[in-house]
C-alpha cells in the first residue's frame, strides 16, 4: 500500500483493515498509526491470517487530528478494495 498527505492539518493516519460490513479484522503491518508529514509519502505491507483472506474487503487509512479547539475538525477515511 502506499500513503500520501495531501492535508497540512494531518501529519497521523490509522491504518485499518475491514470486511464488507466494515467489522474490523485482525492484521499486521509494520504501521497501525503511521505519521506522514505533508505531501509526504508511505509504502508499507498488510498482512492477513489465511483464514481472514476470504471476509477481507477494505484496507484503509483515517487521518487524525489534535485539534485547537478554535475551528471545526473533518476526518477523513480513504479505503480500498481488495482485489478477490
Amino acid at each position: 500500500m502506499e500513503l500520501f498527505n495531501k492535508r497540512k492539518d494531518v501529519e497521523f493516519y490509522e491504518i485499518g483493515v475491514f470486511t464488507e460490513d466494515w467489522q474490523p479484522i485482525p492484521f499486521v503491518s509494520a504501521y497501525r498509526m503511521a505519521h506522514v508529514r505533508y505531501l509526504g509519502h508511505l509504502k508499507f505491507d498488510v498482512y492477513i491470517r489465511k483464514a481472514d483472506a476470504d471476509r477481507a474487503t477494505y484496507v484503509c487509512s483515517q487521518s487524525k487530528l489534535r485539534g485547537d479547539g478554535t475551528g471545526t475538525l473533518l476526518a477523513s477515511r480513504i479505503c480500498s478494495k481488495f482485489q478477490q
